[in-house]
């Protein structure tokens, strides 16, 4: 095939479609996921944005709709060149670590950590199957983590926690896929405007207009997909294992 192929979970909405049509923009074939069961202004969109567009319904904490997934983008495209890890939750309810319930977690690590790794597993399984029938295959895989990978919430340890874990597993299987030439990275986004943190725009307003970015304003959806289209296209194909922030200059240490 001609067009490389694209998958991005959560690609509905926010952070995801924003990385979805940046990738459609670059040339790529797109299919996108999500636990809804249609996308029809998502994949509209990425048409319009120049890309064959598939949308499967599938919860990725799921082991049998991670297969149904990876068997829907096989039989719709036949390849898969780029995977981008960016279905996530929030928790249901925000509670000090003194009160956080042991659902909430299992609920946020399952999704935000168990899904992409064993999504990374078998999608990288394929992609070297790929690379040995065509040496001039390429590709790569993508985690999309957050801020809070490092930065301490006490009112949501969970998600905190599985960002962590994401960051690890990027490290863990940049290590592993050097060698097979497919390499890893993580995207890590600040405060992105999207309906995860709309509850909240207030609190971060405040915090930005008080100093909390260097560079003073939100994050949007395109700042991301921006990123994640520069790892795509292979900009950065010699620096497998890095991190790149999209955070306005939240971890820039300051005096």
């Amino acid at each position: 095939m001609s067009r490389r192929v694209a998958l991005v979970t959560g690609g509905r909405r926010g952070i995801g479609l924003g990385v979805a049509t940046a990738l459609a923009r670059e040339g790529f074939d797109v299919a996108i996921c999500g636990v809804h069961d249609a996308a029809a202004d998502a994949v509209a969109a990425l048409e319009a944005a120049g890309a064959a567009a598939l949308y499967v319904p599938a919860d990725v904490s799921k082991a049998g709709d991670r297969a149904r997934l990876l068997a829907a983008v096989r039989e719709r495209f036949g390849a898969l060149h780029v995977l981008v890890n960016n279905a996530g939750v929030a928790p249901d309810v925000r509670a000090d670590l003194l009160e956080m319930a042991p659902e909430s977690f299992d609920r946020v690590l399952r999704i935000n950590l168990e899904g992409p790794f064993f999504l990374t597993q078998a999608a990288a399984r394929w992609m070297v199957e790929q690379r040995a029938a065509d040496p001039a295959w390429r590709g790569c895989i993508v985690n999309v983590s957050s801020i809070s990978a490092t930065a301490a919430s006490v009112n949501r340890g969970e998600y905190c926690i599985s960002k962590a874990g994401v960051a690890m597993a990027t490290r863990l299987w940049a290590a592993r896929l050097a060698g097979e030439g497919i390499p890893v990275y993580e995207v890590r986004p600040g405060i992105v405007r999207t309906d995860m943190t709309a509850g909240v725009t207030e609190k971060y307003d405040r915090l930005i207009a008080g100093g909390l970015l260097p560079q003073a304003r939100w994050g949007e959806p395109e700042d991301v997909g921006r990123a994640a289209a520069m790892l795509a296209r292979g900009d950065l194909a010699y620096s497998t294992g890095q991190v790149v922030m999209v955070d306005g200059g939240f971890s820039l240490e300051r005096l």
